[in-house]
C-alpha cells in the first residue's frame, strides 16, 4: 500500500531532478516546508533544489564534508547521553529556508510576544495584579519553583527583567506557526546558530550569495552594545556566567564570550564585597557590572537560593538588589517557561498588550481547573505534562488522577510537526523540524535574529532533540539585496592594538596546572618506556629499582601500568576541558588522542603493543607542547602555563637524578640521558663514552639544553618576571626571590657539586615556588586585592 509520502515522491520525481532524491514524508498530514500540496517545489526552495540537482553526488558530499571538517577543526561540540561525553556537533543539509514575506509577519508576531512576556514577568515580580484580578490562578505562582521570593519585588525598579529570550516554534498541518515553549531562563542555541551559519556558508557559498541570505552579526552587535550600555560602573566588566565545562552547551558559552568580547566566568570567579560583585583576577579584584547569565537561577547564590549549589556566588542577590549588578536575564525569569501559563494566554495577552497574540501557544489545558480536567479526560489527543518548568513526569503518574489535586498537570494537544528536507546517503528525506528564534531587547525595543536555530529529527525518528539523535540546521532568510558586512570589531577610528584584559584567577590556576599535568604524564611515559626497554634483562640493577620506585610514586603500577597512565592523562584532559577556549583546537585534539590511545590499549590488553604505544604517546605529548608554544597568544595565560611546565619538568628531573645517583651502580648516566631525552645531544657534543661530569652538566646545568634543570629554572624566571603585578625595579616578592636564588645557584654550580642532597634541595625549592605562586595568584582573594579594593 502506498503512503501519502510515497505518492508525493512519485509525483515530484521529475521536478526535483535525478541528482537529488525527493523527500519522503514520515508523518502523514504534516505540513511540508519544501513541497506544496500539489507536489511542486515551493518557490523559496527552488534555488536550493536546482543548485543541489546541478551537483553530482561526490560534489555534494565534498561540500558537506568541508562543513563537517570546519566543525571538527573549530572544536564545536555538545554534551549528551548518560556519560555526558563530548559529541561532535551534528549539522544537517540543506539549510531550512523561510520565505522573506512570511518572515516579516513572523518577526512582528515575535516582537508582540516578547512584549507580552516582558510585561507578564514585570507583573509577577511587581504588583501581581494578574493574580489579584483572578486572571491567573495564584496557585501557579505560589507553588511554582521558579518564583523566587527573595526577589519578589524586583520589577518595581522599572528596568526590564528579560533582555534575551528564545521562542520554540513548530508549524502545523494548516501552515500556521505555533509556540511550543518560551525560553527565558538561559536560552541556548544562539552560538550554535552562528557556527551553523559559518559551516553552511562554506558548503554553499555561491548559493548564500545568490539568495542574499540575511546576516546574523548585526543582531549580536546590537545586543553587545545594549549590554555595554548597561555597564555604568567605571572599569567594570561584562561577563558571561556559565555553569562550567560539564554543562551540555559549554562550547557555546565559551564561543559567545569570545565572539562578543566578554569575560567567560564561573560562579567561583566572582566574590561579593559589601554589595558589589568583583571578579577575581591575577591582578586583584575587578568590578563586574553586567552578567549574561547562562546559569539556572537556583544555583546562582547558595546563601539565598539553593544552599547545596557549588557553582554559584555567595551574596550575588545582595549585589542585584542593591542595583550594582545587572543580570541578563534576571533571576526568576525562568517562571515564563511555565507550561500552565499557556492555558490562560488569551486573557493574559488581552490584559497586558490589549489584543490577542498573533503567535499563540499550542492548545493547553491546566488540570487544576475541574472543567479543563474533565475535558482532557474525555477528549482524545491530549498528552499530560508538568504544569511547572523543568519537571518531568514519571510514567506512573503521567495520567489524570480520578480526584484530588491536579495543579501540577497540564494537558497539551500538539499538531504533527512540519517536515524539512534533510540530505542523507544521497537522498533527501522529509524529517520533523522545530525552530528556535532568538530575540534581544535594546533601548528601541525587541530585535529578532534573522533566522534561528532549527532541529530536525534523526532519520525515521519523530523527536528533533539533539540529545536524542536529532541534527541542527542553519536557517536562511533570503533578502532582496545583500546585507552590508558587519564586524564586531570597533570601526570608525584609528586601529590600536590592545592587550587582553585581566586574566581570571581560575583560568590562570587551570593553565598553570595544565602545564604541570602535561609534563607529569610525559615524565611517567618516559619512565615507563625505559622500564619496557629493560624488560627481559637477566637481573635488575639499582637504577632499575629506582626507576620502578619513581613510576610507582607517579601512580603507574607494575601490574597495571596503563591504568596509572590513563589517570594521569585524564587529569590533564579534565583540566584542559575547563579552559578549552584558551588554546587551539589542535592542541585540544592532541590531548584527546592521548586519552583515546590509552583507552584503546586498555581494551586490547596486549603487552606486546606497549613499546610502540609509549612512542606514540610521547610523539603526541611533544606535539601538544609545540602547539601550545607556537599557537597560543603569549600573554598572561601562556606565562602561567609555562611556569607550570617548567617547574614540573625541573622538579621531576631533579628528583629522578637524585634517586639515580643515590642508587648508584651500573647504568646511572645512561638512565639520566634517557630520562632527559639527551642521548643524541650528548653523542654529538662528547664521546660515546659516558663521563659523570659531562652527563651531569648537560642534563642539569647546561643553560642551552631545553631538558636541563637550569634551562627550566631560567625559563620559569623569565615567565614569572612578566606576570601581573611584577615591575622592574620594585622589591621582589617571595616567589621571585626564590627563583632568582635558585637560578644563581644553578648558574654558578659545577658538576662536582651535584649530589642527591643538592638535587633534593632544588626540587624542594621548585615545589615551594609553585606554592608561592598559587598563594599570590590563585587564592580565593589573591594577594593585593584586599589592600587595593578594601575601602570600596
Amino acid at each position: 500500500m502506498r503512503t501519502e509520502g510515497t505518492q508525493r515522491q512519485s509525483q515530484s520525481q521529475g521536478r526535483l531532478g535525478a541528482a537529488v532524491e525527493p523527500p519522503r514524508r514520515p508523518v502523514a498530514g504534516a505540513y511540508d516546508e519544501m513541497l506544496a500540496p500539489d507536489g511542486s517545489v515551493r518557490p523559496v526552495y527552488r534555488p536550493i533544489v536546482d543548485a543541489l540537482a546541478a551537483l553530482s553526488r561526490p560534489e555534494r558530499e565534498a561540500r558537506f564534508g568541508a562543513a563537517e571538517q570546519y566543525l571538527r577543526e573549530a572544536g564545536v561540540y555538545y554534551r549528551a547521553g548518560e556519560d555526558g561525553g563530548a559529541r561532535q556537533w551534528p549539522l544537517a543539509f540543506p539549510p531550512f529556508v523561510i520565505d522573506p514575506t512570511e518572515w516579516r509577519g513572523l518577526e512582528a508576531a515575535l516582537r508582540q510576544r516578547a512584549t507580552y512576556l516582558e510585561r507578564l514577568l514585570a507583573d509577577l515580580y511587581g504588583e501581581r495584579a494578574l493574580v489579584r484580578e483572578g486572571i491567573l490562578p495564584g496557585r501557579l505562582l505560589g507553588r511554582n519553583p521558579e518564583f523566587l521570593r527573595p526577589l519578589a519585588r524586583q520589577a518595581l525598579r522599572g528596568n526590564p527583567l528579560i533582555r534575551f529570550i528564545a521562542v520554540d516554534l513548530a508549524r502545523g498541518p494548516d501552515g500556521v506557526w505555533r509556540v511550543l515553549g518560551d525560553r527565558a531562563q538561559a536560552p541556548s542555541g544562539a552560538g550554535f546558530a552562528l557556527e551553523n551559519r559559518v559551516a553552511t556558508s562554506r558548503a554553499l557559498p555561491d548559493l548564500a550569495r545568490q539568495l542574499h541570505v540575511r546576516r546574523l552579526a548585526g543582531f549580536f552587535a546590537r545586543f553587545r552594545e545594549t549590554l555595554e550600555g548597561l555597564n555604568d560602573q567605571d572599569g567594570a566588566r561584562v561577563g558571561l556566567l556559565t555553569p562550567g565545562p560539564f554543562n551540555e552547551t559549554y562550547f557555546e558559552h565559551a564561543y559567545l564570550a569570545r565572539y562578543l568580547g566578554f569575560h567567560l566566568l564561573e560562579g567561583g570567579d566572582l566574590v561579593v564585597q559589601g554589595d558589589r560583585a568583583k571578579l577575581r583576577t591575577v591582578d586583584g579584584l575587578r568590578p563586574v557590572g553586567v552578567l549574561w547569565r547562562r546559569l539556572d537561577a537556583d544555583y546562582a547564590d547558595p546563601l539565598e537560593l539553593f544552599s547545596q549549589s557549588r557553582i554559584g556566588t555567595p551574596g550575588l542577590l545582595r549585589a542585584v538588589r542593591a542595583g550594582h549588578l545587572e543580570l541578563v536575564n534576571a533571576l526568576g525569569s525562568g517562571i515564563l517557561e511555565t507550561p500552565a501559563f499557556a492555558a490562560f494566554e488569551d486573557a493574559l495577552a488581552t490584559r497586558l498588550v490589549g489584543e490577542p497574540l498573533a503567535l499563540r501557544s499550542v492548545e493547553t489545558l491546566w488540570c487544576g481547573d475541574a472543567a479543563s480536567r474533565a475535558r482532557a479526560a474525555v477528549e482524545p489527543g491530549w498528552t499530560l505534562g508538568s504544569a511547572f518548568p523543568g519537571q518531568m513526569l514519571e510514567p506512573a503518574v503521567a495520567r489524570l488522577p480520578a480526584s484530588g489535586d491536579a495543579d501540577h498537570l497540564v494537558a497539551r494537544r500538539s499538531p504533527p510537526l512540519s517536515c524539512v528536507p534533510v540530505e542523507a546517503d544521497g537522498a533527501m528525506d522529509g524529517q520533523p523540524v522545530t525552530l528556535r528564534v532568538f530575540l534581544a531587547r535594546s533601548g528601541e525595543g525587541w530585535d529578532v535574529m534573522p533566522g534561528g536555530f532549527a532541529r530536525a529529527a534523526h532519520r525515521g525518528e519523530a523527536t528533533p532533540a539533539i540529545g536524542a539523535g536529532g541534527r541542527s540546521m542553519d536557517v536562511w532568510i533570503p533578502g532582496d539585496e545583500p546585507d552590508a558586512p558587519i564586524t564586531l570589531l570597533s570601526s570608525g577610528r584609528e586601529f590600536r592594538r590592545r592587550l587582553p584584559g585581566s586574566l581570571p584567577a581560575r583560568a590562570a590556576d587551570n593553565l598553570f596546572w595544565l602545564g604541570r599535568s602535561a609534563e607529569r604524564i610525559e615524565v611517567a611515559v618516559r619512565l615507563w618506556r625505559a622500564a619496557l626497554e629493560r624488560r627481559g634483562e637477566e637481573r635488575e640493577t639499582a637504577v632499575d629499582a629506582a626507576r620502578r620506585a619513581l613510576l610507582k610514586r607517579s601512580g603507574v603500577r607494575d601490574d597495571d601500568p596503563l591504568a596509572g597512565l590513563h589517570r594521569a592523562a585524564r587529569s590533564a584532559f579534565d583540566i584542559a576541558s575547563r579552559i578549552r577556549d584558551r588554546f587551539s583546537p589542535d592542541a585540544w585534539r592532541v590531548l584527546a588522542e592521548v586519552v583515546e590511545l590509552l583507552d584503546e590499549a586498555r581494551r586490547r590488553k596486549d603487552p606486546a603493543d606497549h613499546p610502540a604505544l609509549a612512542g606514540r604517546l610521547l610523539t603526541r605529548l611533544a606535539g601538544f607542547s609545540g602547539l601550545v608554544e607556537e599557537n597560543m597568544y603569549q600573554f598572561s595565560g601562556w606565562r602561567f602555563l609555562q611556569c607550570g611546565r617548567r617547574i614540573e619538568r625541573g622538579e621531576a628531573t631533579a628528583t629522578a637524578t637524585a634517586d639515580f645517583l643515590a642508587a648508584g651502580g651500573e647504568g646511572v648516566f645512561e638512565a639520566l640521558l634517557e630520562f632527559t631525552d639527551s642521548r643524541l645531544t650528548y653523542r654529538r657534543r662528547f664521546s660515546v663514552e659516558l663521563h659523570a661530569e659531562t652527563v651531569l652538566d648537560l642534563c642539569l646545568l647546561d643553560p642551552l639544553n631545553p631538558r636541563s634543570v637550569a634551562y627550566q629554572v631560567a625559563a620559569a624566571r623569565r615567565a614569572m618576571a612578566d606576570l601581573p603585578g611584577t615591575h622592574a625595579g620594585e622589591s621582589l616578592d617571595l616567589a621571585a626571590r626564590r627563583i632568582a636564588r635558585l637560578h644563581v645557584r644553578l648558574e654558578t654550580a659545577v658538576p662536582a657539586e651535584i649530589t642527591p642532597a643538592f638535587l633534593t634541595r632544588v626540587a624542594r625549592d621548585l615545589r615551594d615556588i609553585s606554592d608561592l605562586l598559587s598563594e599570590r595568584y590563585f587564592a580565593v582573594a589573591p594577594q593585593g586585592s584586599i589592600e587595593r579594593f578594601g575601602s570600596e
